[in-house]
């Protein structure tokens, strides 16, 4: 006699924030982001100065942030405390090269910032569920996956998004298929 009563429910979850911050972003951002002095990241650019929100000139992006770390902090985590950037850097991905999977260390919440058109096809962002210990997995038929056996979830920023999620999941960027270079201000 097959099993009839049973449930699976979830132990955790982990948080995914979008959120549409177009109105945030001026001519004068955009440019001043694409004049930063760049230098190589692996594969990728990233800017020489880690810190841009500290900027003047990135003001206006940099409370426009903030506000979505307030929303998040007191709606995501349930928590008081205010969060707050500490690092800010400009990342291009020329044709051809996307961002090696990777985690960030010494955070809570990591983000991407996508503030300038993002050339087609779109480099799309991939979050892995794997973080520090590995273990043994049987991957499900593509047409059984669920919110508990998915090994990746895949995201297509548009221009004018805010993606906030943990700092310790693995993350990366597909490699850029387009012949401009794909834009993103990323921060933790």
């Amino acid at each position: 006699m097959p099993l009839q009563n049973y449930e699976v429910q979830p132990l955790f979850a982990t948080p995914f924030f979008r959120a549409s911050l177009s109105d945030a972003i001026t001519p004068e951002h955009i440019a001043y982001v694409k004049s930063l002095k760049m230098i190589l990241n692996r594969e990728n650019l990233i800017s020489e100065n880690l810190y841009i929100f500290e900027e003047p000139e990135l003001k206006g992006m940099k409370d426009a942030v903030q506000e979505a770390l307030d929303l998040y902090a007191a709606e995501v985590m349930g928590v008081n405390q205010r969060l707050y950037v500490t690092q800010s850097w400009g990342l291009a991905n020329p044709p051809g090269v996307g961002m090696h999977s990777h985690a960030h260390s010494n955070s809570l919440v990591s983000g991407s910032r996508y503030f300038s058109p993002l050339p087609e096809p779109p480099a799309r962002v991939i979050f892995d569920k794997h973080l520090m210990y590995q273990r043994l997995e049987l991957n499900p038929e593509p047409a059984k996956q669920n919110i508990f056996n998915t090994p990746v979830n895949i995201v297509t920023p548009k221009q004018g998004d805010l993606l906030l999620f943990p700092s310790e999941v693995n993350h990366m960027v597909e490699t850029n298929q387009s012949s401009e270079d794909r834009w993103a201000i990323a921060f933790n």
